[in-house]
Order: structure tokens, then sequence, then C-alpha cells
């Protein structure tokens, strides 16, 4: 049996794996994200390991065999977070998320100071990544930053209270900036250029590694096994690809969590920076993977659920099914940048808009442009890529809404996989990274699951979307200098709060 634990920015999930492929229980733990200024997005990780408690006396309570047969323990995570420690090991500030856009500045700054970052790291200075969140704490809180003994992912430091263990794999540490991602090791260039050297930085293993293993007094209060071991796990979308066995070059899917996600995995490392296009390692030797990231994708559709009465984003998407193909044709366009945007435009300042509206305009019309426009910024990001070879597998909320999903299929113009699990996602990754790390076999554990549904683009949709989605690129590239001059704007407000 193996666990994998997947420390989301809503939830954290846990889930029991049988060697026979089996997913034999899940948990889930609520999260909370808190936004103290303009741009910011932050967790204390203490709410983590809340979390981590909850679905362990969860499982306890509902598996308590399985939970003991547990050998491994996978873990996977919302990547680029920063949780900083001193050298007595206690967390210096609540961490600073992904989404958060305060650090545009010093993205700008550290590109000018290290004008070779994107061939190393692979990517472009954006405000979600790491590195410019130290930066900024360097220039707002130089005291905490003064004290900072050890730099950690979040789920790397839920592998700390798990283990006692410093380290991270290398999926999840490419999306620091740190890394020499085609090396698979610490750039000392990029460190140095942050004030951090590797003495800071946890040791680096493969996601399919051993990391540790869980400490005693842990496994005897779970009713877990002594010597369980902790693999080194991977960033959330590498894991998710490893739950969905896409692991060869040109095999991707499309993630609607929080953020909008596509992947397309590749056996080279090949950056394209000119495109906003990340350029990750996987989370298994000797494999690299691209992708386009957005960072509203199903965030929006429950902002716009609750903001617009609607109810939640089930109820949401289904207002938005009843529209007849005149009425989608009419609909508002709605640009999803809530929180900024990363690929392809790597612009902290967008901001979301609903144009087009007018007295016809009701709530369906408004959930269906919602829906729509979440599509289209993927498939912005979607134009940046290589074409995947086939299908894409459909993972987090999208799966659970057949209605959507073909929507997406057809904007995307590409045929979309639920396959079996794919609500699970990166908890099933992570469980099965446990299962390699115990001795697993990655032709054995990294099997594709049976596809459940599949969904072609439809022909008769393509002309009435292709024009909408023009009109969706226009409407971003006429405002853009609009946004800009806000962020300016906020930004000022906001530097005077950080002193």
């Amino acid at each position: 049996m193996y666990l994998g634990l997947d420390l989301g920015t809503s939830e954290l999930k846990a889930l029991l794996l049988a060697d026979d492929h089996r997913i034999v229980g899940m948990a889930r733990a609520s999260l909370e994200v808190s936004r103290p200024a303009p741009l910011h997005s932050e967790q204390h990780p203490s709410q983590w390991w809340e979390a981590v408690e909850a679905v362990m006396a969860e499982l306890g309570r509902t598996q308590p065999a399985a939970l003991k047969a547990v050998r491994a323990i996978g873990l996977s995570g919302q990547m680029h977070g920063a949780v900083v420690m001193d050298a007595q090991h206690q967390v210096l500030r609540p961490a600073i998320l992904w989404n958060d856009g305060r650090s545009a500045a010093q993205c700008r700054r550290l590109t000018e100071q290290v004008p070779r970052l994107a061939a190393i790291a692979g990517n472009l200075a954006m405000p979600g990544f790491t590195a410019p969140k130290l930066l900024w704490m360097r220039e707002h809180e130089p005291s905490l930053f003064e004290r900072i003994a050890h730099v950690l992912l979040p789920k790397d430091w839920l592998r700390f209270r798990l283990g006692g263990e410093l380290a991270s794999d290398m999926s999840d540490a490419s999306g620091t900036l740190w890394l020499d991602v085609g090396a698979r090791d610490w750039s000392d260039e990029l460190l140095a250029a942050c004030g951090l050297t590797r003495a800071q930085m946890p040791r680096l293993v493969e996601g399919s590694a051993p990391a540790g293993r869980l400490e005693p007094a842990l496994a005897q209060r779970w009713g877990m096994a002594p010597g369980v071991v902790i693999a080194g796990g991977g960033g959330d979308n590498a894991a998710s690809a490893v739950g969905m066995g896409l692991v060869d070059a040109g095999q991707g899917f499309v993630s609607l969590g929080t953020s909008g996600v596509i992947f397309v995995c590749s056996d080279r490392f090949e950056p394209r920076p000119e495109a906003a296009v990340h350029a990750f390692c996987h989370a298994l030797p000797g494999r690299w993977h691209q992708m386009s990231v957005m960072l509203s994708a199903s965030s929006a559709v429950n902002w716009a659920a609750r903001s617009f009465g609607l109810g939640d984003a089930v109820s949401l998407l289904a207002a938005a099914a009843t529209l007849g193909d005149e009425a989608r044709r009419g609909a508002p366009l709605f640009l999803p940048y809530l929180s900024g945007e990363r690929s392809p435009h790597n612009d902290a300042d967008a901001q979301g808009v609903l144009f087009g509206l007018t007295h016809a305009h009701g709530p369906a019309e408004i959930a269906y442009a919602v829906a729509e426009g979440v599509g289209m910024g993927l498939r912005d990001g979607l134009d940046t890529l290589a074409r995947p070879a086939g299908d894409l597998v459909l993972v987090g909320g999208g799966a659970r809404s057949s209605w959507w999903a073909q929507l997406l299929a057809d904007v995307l113009e590409t045929p979309l996989a639920i396959c079996e699990g794919g609500e699970a996602g990166a908890a099933l990754g992570a469980a099965r990274l446990a299962w390699l790390a115990d001795g697993g076999q990655a032709d054995q554990v990294c099997l594709r699951p049976a596809v459940r549904r599949r969904f072609e683009p439809r022909h008769a949709a393509a002309d009435s979307l292709r024009t909408r989605h023009a009109r969706f690129k226009a409407l971003y590239a006429r405002l853009r200098p609009f946004f800009a001059e806000a962020g300016a704007s906020g930004d000022s407000s906001d530097s005077s709060k950080g002193d």
C-alpha cells in the first residue's frame, strides 16, 4: 500500500493506492488563502500541518488496515511557494504562494542582473516563481531575510515535518529559478544573484528516489508501520502526469485546478522563454516537460459563482450549458486574469474583464463567458507549445463536468480524454512516486489509467469559437497598457506598505 499526500492551494488530499492500482481510500482537508494586501497571497505552513493531521486521522478511522500496510509516502504540492526558516527550523513568516504578484519589480531586476537567467533556469522571471519572492523579502523585510537558514517549497516543508529531511525533487525545484534545469543541479550564479547559497537550499533528489523516513512517533500515532519511506515526490503538475501515466515525449494533459495548466512531456530540456513557456524537469530521471500556466482557471469559475449569485461552480456550469448556439455567439467575453497572468503574457498587472454586457445578458450568459474565457486562456497557452501527440488527458475540475470538457475540446481544437482517477490527479501521482521509491518499476507503475470518456472537437463550433478567440486576444492587447498603468499605481502603494 502507498500513500500520496497532495498539498494544493485550497485543499490537502490524501490517497491510499494498492499495488494492483486500486485507489483504496481518500481524505481531504480544506485550506484558506490570506490576501493581506493587493497582489499578496499567503498561507501559514502551520495550516498545512493541521490539514495533514486531519486527513491522517480520517484515514485512521476509515482505512486502518490499509494505513498500517503503507510502505512509502509520496508528496506533491503547489509549486513556487517560499517557506523560510531560521537556524532553529522555525518558520519566519507565512509562505508567499505561487499566485502572489508582489515581486514584478524584483523580476525585472533579476533579469537585468543575470542576462543568462532564461537559458539556465529554462524560464522567464515571473512573480510566481520563488526567487523573486526572496528578493522582495531582502528589500522589504531585511531583518527576516538575514535570519534565513533554510528555504523550502511547500511540500518539502511537509517532508521536513514528516521525517526531518531538508530535501526537494527536481520537478518542484525547477520552479524556483535557482535550478540549472538542464543539469538538474542548483545554479550558484542564480543563488548568488538573490543573496543566497547552496547551504540554504535543500539537497536534490529525483522524484522517484527515497528522501527520508517517517518519524517513529508519527508512525505510532497514525497507526503505521515503522520505517515508512518518504519519496522525493514532485510538483503538482509533474505528479499529476505520473498519476495519469504521462511520462513519454509528446504525452500531456490539461489541468483545471485553482490554476490552469497545459503540460507536454519531453525527453530533453527545451526552453522557450520568448513565448513564456515553462521548461521544467519531470519527476522521473532523464525526463523534462514544457508547460503553459494560467493563474485563474477553476478559481475564476468559483469567483463568478459567488459574485453573480450562481451558487457554486457546478451550478454555474449548469447555467452556462442552457445556452443555445446563437446565445453563445452573442455572450460577453471574459478575460480570466483575476490574479494577473503567467503564460503566455507574463503580465502580473493583467486584470479580469467582462466585455460586451447588454440588457439582454443574464446569469447564464455571464456563466458561459467565464467558462469559455478560461478555455480561451488555455488556448493561448497551448498555441505556444509543440502540439501534443494524440489527445490530452483532462484532470482537475474540468474532469467533473462533461459540458465544460466538450467546450474545452472545442476551444482547444484538440481531443480530450477523461481517465479513471483523473479527479485524484497529483495525489495519485504522489502515491505512484512512493511506489517507485519502494522499488517499483516505471513501466509497471506509471500506466495510463483506462479512458472513461473522450471528447472530440466539434467542427460545427470551430468558426464561431475562432472568431470569439480572435476578439478575446485583441481585447487583451488593447487593454494591456491600461493594466500596466493600474499596476504601476498599485505597486507604489504596495511598496510603501512593505517598508
